[in-house]
């Protein structure tokens, strides 16, 4: 399963969202459809299609705020639906 390196934001909520992919790398695995060495006439290919978690996350921007997400729940509409 190949990776990937990226740079992104750190949320005030723990959450990394990612903005930019810095580089693949690469599995080796002719299993992985990201790898090159996965063949290009892999018929009825049920190989690998998910990256496996970033190698490198290179935080370059740190925000006290919460993620879209999380501002939703926990200080948007989101958070009356908890409070019945």
């Amino acid at each position: 399963m190949c990776n990937l390196e990226t740079e992104g934001t750190k949320y005030g909520c723990g959450h990394y969202q990612v903005t930019r992919k810095v580089r693949k790398i690469d599995c080796q695995s002719p299993y992985c459809i990201h790898s090159s060495r996965h063949p290009r006439n892999c018929s009825d290919c049920h190989c690998e299609r998910y990256f496996g978690p970033d190698l490198k996350e290179t935080i370059t921007f740190t925000t006290p705020d919460y993620c879209a997400s999380c501002d939703y729940w926990f200080k948007g509409p989101g958070q009356h639906q908890h409070r019945r």
